[in-house]
């Protein structure tokens, strides 16, 4: 009974990573649907993916403060909110500024679901188990990727004319309602409970998720909070948490400058570029997607033995490969059969790292106290550098299919020797001793 709610929390918190993923990718089966129908250029089509990006750098910003508030539990039931509100908005949408407002809001829900669901399984996972239960989540992500490039494909197929791209939309508004009711039987974290003073309750709450000694975890925890409380304060400071907050910003920005979701958004249009049909580049989508899924099962399996700093350097040299080839093929039109293989490779490379570490690694180097906020600093800076990219892409591909791609292996090569100098492995460490190891003295 006790293992089944750690499983259900896991569970709740890591199907708000498959809502983040769907709504994510969902709209790069529309882009040909609205430039045809609001008569979109580069730019205007780049603003349009992006709306709900920046909607995600407001989640990210804003959802550290409720979940250091209000408890992550609590804060994921308001994600679900927005997502169902999305998804019903999108598919009512009437005009091109409505459509935009309600992708924002699905915006929010996605940048916050990536600061709170980490943050939540985190704190109720066993040390041993931590990398492979919060990796779910991203397990997750990358399911609700290939669930909206299924579900393109499929509805693409039904020959439903112009209400094609709002059913495209539309779909997320179920499991977004699951979600809600799901997260109405999960515990609060019990880290969560201890920081707000709230002793019995994180007791009774340890001793649900089935903790071998909820006693003397309870004893750790409070007692690692009540130390960096009367070090540091409880708010995220430079001068106190620089090491973690350089850590987080800096795998927060090298995961949006591979380039990972330039692509996904923009993969029909890539395909297109490359003289592939529509409903080919559809399946091209699905075959991108399951590669993702594969890749990102199999880190998940080694996560916490070869180590979060392993698999980024490994990554770091399979996705810089990728992309320049990629750029090459793009830069001279030849070899155009091709592509497919070189953007499954980049995705496989990607998926065995920076995709199965970020949201782990994030979730781990913060103090409980600021665990959220913290989270919500890397979730931002990586939102932004995720809106940045996306709305740039169109128009710098526009002038230079190829220019956008040499410049993700240039970064590629960059994040190598940084993690390689500067990145702890975290594997197998418990939270507390994550604190006394990471947090500036």
């Amino acid at each position: 009974m006790r293992q089944g709610v750690l499983i259900g929390g896991v569970a709740a918190a890591a199907l708000a990573g498959l809502l983040f993923g769907f709504d994510t990718a969902v709209i790069a089966g529309v882009t040909g649907d609205l430039r045809a129908l609001f008569g979109l250029s580069p730019t205007t089509l780049g603003i349009t993916v992006s709306s709900a990006l920046w909607g995600t750098l407001l989640g990210a910003l804003t959802a550290g403060q409720i979940g250091d508030r209000f408890g992550s539990r609590n804060g994921l039931r308001l994600m679900a909110i927005l997502y169902l509100v999305s998804g019903l908005g999108c598919a009512l949408a009437w005009s091109w500024p409505s459509l935009l407002l309600f992708r924002f809001v699905a915006g929010i829900g996605i940048g916050g679901s990536s600061v709170l669901a980490p943050v939540y399984i985190s704190e109720i996972a066993p040390s041993r188990r931590r990398g492979t239960l919060v990796g779910l989540f991203q397990i997750n992500i990358v399911v609700g990727i290939l669930v909206a490039y299924l579900s393109n494909f499929l509805v693409g197929t039904l020959d439903l004319g112009a209400m094609e791209w709002r059913v495209k939309l539309a779909v997320t508004a179920l499991p977004a309602a699951f979600l809600w009711i799901m997260l109405r039987a999960v515990p609060h974290s019990p880290r969560w409970l201890a920081a707000k003073g709230r002793t019995q309750e994180a007791l009774d709450a340890l001793k649900r998720i089935g903790a071998a000694d909820p006693a003397g975890e309870l004893a750790a925890i409070a007692a690692s909070i009540a130390a960096d409380r009367a070090a540091h304060g409880s708010k995220l400071s430079w001068r106190n948490h620089r090491k973690p907050i350089l850590l987080a910003v800096g795998i927060a920005m090298f995961n949006q400058l591979s380039g990972i979701n330039a692509i996904l958004y923009y993969l029909n249009d890539i395909f297109a570029a490359a003289g592939f049909a529509k409903v080919s580049a559809d399946l091209q989508a699905v075959a991108i997607g399951a590669t993702n899924l594969l890749f990102t099962v199999l880190a998940l399996l080694v996560i916490d033995r070869i180590g979060r700093k392993t698999l980024l350097l490994i990554g770091s040299v399979g996705t810089a490969l990728a992309q320049a080839a990629a750029a090459a093929i793009l830069i001279s039109g030849r070899h155009q059969g091709l592509l497919l293989f070189v953007l499954v490779g980049f995705i496989a490379a990607f998926a065995f790292s920076q995709g199965a570490v970020i949201w782990v690694y994030i979730s781990e180097i913060f103090p409980t106290q600021v665990r959220a906020r913290g989270q919500s600093l890397g979730s931002s800076t990586h939102w932004l550098m995720n809106a940045l990219i996306a709305g740039a892409f169109p128009f710098i591909a526009s002038y230079s299919k190829g220019a956008p791609f040499a410049f993700f292996a240039a970064m590629m090569v960059l994040q190598f020797f940084v993690v390689l100098a500067f990145f702890p492995e975290t594997k197998r460490v418990t939270l507390e001793e994550m604190d006394k190891t990471l947090t500036a003295g």
